[in-house]
C-alpha cells in the first residue's frame, strides 16, 4: 500500500519515553494512543509543554496529529511529544528551522536517570561510613 505524501514524521524522546508523531493537514485534532489529547495528558501544564512548537510556529490548527508514545512517565512523555511535533514541523515547512532551534524544541534533552552502582544502594548514595 502506498503512504500518503501529505503525512509528515518526527520521532521524539525525552528521559526514556519514545513518541512517534504523524502530522496530516486537517483541523487541529491530537489523538495520543488511540485517546483525545485532554484525556491524555491530565494537566494543563502538560498539554502546554506538548504543544509549544506549534504556537511558535503558528500552526495551532492547521494539522492533524495521530501520536504514539511508550515508555517514561507523563513528564518525559510530553517533553517526547513536543521534540517529535517540533522533527515534524520541520519535514512540513524548513522556514521554521530557526524559530525552533532559537526556542530549544530541535534539541534532544540528553538528561537521564543515573544508573544504580554495585556496592551502593543508589547512583550516588553510599552506605553509613563507620570510622571506629
Amino acid at each position: 500500500m502506498a503512504e500518503k505524501t501529505s503525512d509528515f514524521l518526527g520521532t521524539g524522546r525525552r528521559k526514556s519515553a519514545v513518541a512517534r508523531v504523524r502530522l496530516a493537514s486537517g483541523s487541529g485534532k491530537i489523538t495520543v494512543n488511540g485517546r483525545p489529547f485532554e484525556n491524555y495528558f491530565a494537566t494543563e501544564l502538560l498539554r502546554g509543554l506538548a504543544t509549544q512548537p506549534l504556537l511558535v510556529t503558528e500552526s495551532a490548527g492547521k494539522f492533524d496529529i495521530r501520536v504514539n508514545v511508550a515508555g517514561g512517565g507523563p513528564s518525559g512523555q510530553a517533553g517526547a511529544v513536543r521534540h517529535g511535533i517540533a522533527r515534524a514541523l520541520l519535514q512540513v515547512d524548513a522556514n521554521f528551522r530557526p524559530t525552533l532551534k532559537s526556542n530549544g524544541f530541535l534539541t534532544r534533552d540528553p538528561r537521564m536517570k543515573e544508573r544504580k552502582k554495585y556496592g551502593q544502594p543508589g547512583a550516588r548514595k553510599r552506605f553509613q561510613f563507620s570510622k571506629r
